[in-house]
């Protein structure tokens, strides 16, 4: 190999690494700029596991960002918007700026939101079952029970949370603040004296703080002879 040779390829590998280290200044500097959006914007991300997360804007979910596994990717890291595959990355971060740039300009696509978690049916089913533990209620397929007694039956719908006794004569929803309430006001039922072994004279002689909302209603219904 002549001077001249390895002169040259001296040249090319400097120039190389040249163009290897403008490439990752530009790199840094990027996801510095983005950063700074990011924060203008108000981005937050959610680590959901080590290997998944979601970006949002303010309240609204904009991508996801997962890993993949697949040991023969040499890009795992990858961007999602509704569960599709938009991008892909050798870093997290490279995914990130992604988003946020793609977003910046207007051509990331546009997620559809998540519905609330208080509203889907599981979560509700979860949180009621967990305040009827506190109780120690049964919560079956079609009501709530205590000792093989319904009590009633709970709900939220369209985010408002509601309760209905057993013993309603119309079976109402009646509107409550939450999953809490909700077993609450049914476990009423059981703690205060039923409406069937209390007349109306022993109701007089309780506390009015102490009466629940029927005997409230027989006593109004009531009168005296």
């Amino acid at each position: 190999m002549t001077h001249t040779t390895q002169t040259q390829q001296a040249i090319f590998a400097s120039f190389v690494v040249d163009e290897q280290r403008i490439a990752q200044a530009e790199l840094e500097q990027h996801i510095t700029q983005q950063g700074e959006v990011v924060a203008t914007e108000e981005f937050t991300v959610i680590e959901i596991s080590c290997y998944d997360y979601e970006i949002y804007v303010g309240d609204k979910l904009i991508a996801s960002i997962t890993y993949d596994h697949d040991e023969f990717i040499t890009q795992r890291w990858v961007v999602s918007v509704n569960s599709t595959e938009v991008h892909r990355a050798n870093s997290w971060a490279k995914c990130h700026s992604h988003v946020t740039w793609h977003h910046k300009q207007g051509t990331l696509p546009v997620q559809k939101q998540k519905v609330p978690a208080n509203t889907t049916g599981n979560e509700v089913m979860a949180q009621i079952a967990l305040e009827c533990e506190k109780f120690g209620f049964e919560l079956l397929d079609d009501g709530i029970y205590n000792n093989d007694k319904k009590l009633g039956s709970a709900g939220c719908t369209d985010g408002r949370w509601w309760v209905k006794r057993a013993s309603s004569e119309h079976q109402q929803q009646v509107p409550c603040d939450s999953a809490f309430d909700a077993v609450w006001s049914l476990s009423m039922v059981e703690v205060l004296p039923s409406l069937e072994t209390s007349s109306c004279e022993e109701l007089l002689d309780k506390p009015f703080d102490q009466l629940t909302a029927d005997e409230w209603r027989r006593l109004m219904e009531y009168q005296v002879v």
